[in-house]
């Protein structure tokens, strides 16, 4: 039987509308594949650079020109402390290289709340802003604290004087050795905008080894000492707290 003209312009609507769902899948699928950050033990890992105690790696990162890093070192000081100092919200500018200001927003809370925060970048390059997710887990078993960190840009109006990161994502992995703690720091970032080869490298290497370097000293200020971490019945993670202020 011969379609009519309708039946014609329906077929047609059908197959737009299967390649618009198909296109809007594999882009959100495309989306979600460059936010993964490369596996811990992935053996493409290549050392760059090495202290006495702290270890930097870097990776190819798919559909992007810039290389993820891994951080790896333990650090002289009690999980307690550093986990004092990651919940403070404008602690990034005490250890974070570069970090010249931070905040947190919203209604969040220990579990998951939000970040602004800016890094200073070398004349004549712009500096770039942050909006983060921060959501923190752990159990009392292991001793181990996570935090993931995402870039969430529509969160907070754009400055006109400073590029918005809109691709980051963060895991921090804390696990303590006696009196000290085993740090591991995964992060892929995409910066936007040109940026010349010296300085990219410096923001793979010398960022995570100075932040890392910085974030041990200052875990061991007064205002960070005499915390504990709170857990719930079934052994999660709850909270922090002070036990001597």
């Amino acid at each position: 039987m011969r379609k009519t003209r309708a039946h014609g312009i329906a077929g047609w609507a059908s197959v737009i509308s299967g390649l618009v769902c198909a296109f809007l899948v594999s882009a959100l699928a495309a989306a979600t594949a460059r936010a993964e950050l490369p596996p811990e033990s992935d053996e493409g890992w290549t050392l760059r650079k090495e202290t006495d105690h702290i270890r930097i790696y870097t990776i190819e990162q798919p559909g992007s020109s810039f290389k993820a890093f891994k951080a790896v070192g333990v650090l002289d000081a009690p999980i307690e402390n550093l986990m004092a100092v990651m919940a403070s919200p404008g602690s990034c500018v005490e250890w974070v290289h570069n970090c010249i200001e931070s905040y947190a927003f919203g209604n969040g809370g220990f579990h998951d709340r939000y970040a602004y925060s800016v890094n200073d970048m070398p004349w004549p390059v712009t500096d770039r802003d942050y909006v983060l997710r921060i959501r923190t887990r752990g159990d009392r078993s292991s001793g181990e604290v996570v935090m993931d960190l995402n870039a969430t840009p529509n969160q907070r109006a754009e400055s006109s004087s400073r590029v918005r990161v809109d691709r980051s994502d963060t895991l921090y992995r804390f696990t303590p050795e006696g009196d000290k703690t085993r740090m591991l720091w995964v992060q892929h970032t995409d910066p936007n905008g040109s940026l010349p080869g010296w300085l990219v490298n410096s923001l793979v290497v010398d960022i995570p080894l100075q932040s890392m370097e910085e974030l041990e000293r200052v875990a061991n200020l007064e205002k960070y000492q005499g915390y504990q971490l709170i857990y719930g019945e079934g052994g999660e993670l709850a909270g922090l707290s002070r036990s001597n202020p």
